[in-house]
């Protein structure tokens, strides 16, 4: 007599603790990848087995199999994504990281914009495209403040988007504990960043007169639309690409070309490329790229 069939385990042991079960977990990577564009490989496993544990906590649940089962119901699948892929993003990021960018624009952007509009010109539209905890808007919008005190006239304008609604939720609120800040020099931070009233707290929150220049919202890389309603000057999407599969990259990349103005900047990482793809930029410096006329 043939022995029955045994059920597919649902979970995996290592060390006597339970794991993602392998079937489990190749569902999980296929379905972040469909909804956030993010590859997750083998390697991954552990780093997402840490992270879910957060949402097995949040929702009661004891095992990655009840967590699993409750994410691909009807009723996980509309209530349980965003958070899923909110502890699956990653959102490393600090006020001036990769300063030579932020004097690029300084120095030669802005300058350039200026001199070609003069005094009636419209504000200086600029894109953070994947903004995190908020460090990088904020930290542009320290640099195009700085400008606009040699040109009275001059204004601007920040979007600042990501896919993670909890890092969102910080950016908006402005508030960073005093270390986070240390690249900054003590006169900027005197002049944008105001101390708690507890001074034990050791946290500072970004002036109004830059939060309130900066308009936060949720985007995902994979939609079809990026919702930007009129041409920006300037994109910061660095450190972002690099998560995703060459194709992917450049269908996101393309849909950034289109939301940006003739002659305007994308900056992108230093460890990111763009060689090779049928793009409508020129290379301007390393990780700096120049729209050209033409958009696919």
């Amino acid at each position: 007599m043939n022995a029955a069939p045994q059920p597919v385990p649902r979970t995996d042991r290592q060390n006597g603790s339970e794991r993602i079960s392998s079937r489990d977990y190749a569902r999980l990577c296929e379905l972040i990848r469909a909804q956030a564009g993010i590859n997750l490989g083998a390697e991954k496993r552990t780093m997402l087995e840490i992270r879910i544990k957060r949402r097995l906590k949040a929702l009661q649940l004891e095992s990655y199999a009840e967590y699993c089962d409750f994410l691909f119901s009807r009723r996980g699948m509309d209530e349980e994504i965003v958070h899923l892929i909110d502890v699956v993003s990653t959102n490393k990021t600090d006020f001036f990281r990769e300063a030579k960018h932020f004097d690029f624009l300084a120095q030669r952007v802005l300058p350039e914009w200026t001199t070609a509009r003069g005094s009636a010109a419209r504000p200086f539209l600029i894109w953070s495209a994947g903004c995190s905890t908020g460090e990088e808007p904020y930290t542009l919008g320290i640099v195009l403040s700085e400008y606009g005190q040699a040109w009275p006239a001059f204004q601007f304008q920040i979007l600042a988007t990501d896919i993670s609604t909890a890092v969102l939720a910080k950016a908006h609120r402005g508030i960073y504990a005093a270390e986070a800040t240390k690249a900054i020099s003590d006169s900027l931070r005197r002049k944008y960043f105001l101390r708690s009233r507890d001074a034990s707290q050791q946290r500072l929150r970004i002036v109004p007169e830059v939060r309130n220049q900066v308009q936060f919202r949720r985007l995902n890389f994979m939609d079809s639309d990026y919702g930007v309603a009129e041409p920006v000057d300037a994109i910061f999407c660095r450190n972002v690409i690099i998560y995703f599969d060459r194709a992917t990259q450049q269908r996101i990349l393309a849909r950034l070309c289109r939301c940006l103005a003739p002659g305007g900047y994308l900056f992108v990482g230093h460890a990111e490329t763009l060689h090779q793809m049928n793009l409508p930029l020129i290379p301007e410096a390393p990780s700096l790229y120049r729209r050209t006329e033409q958009v696919q």
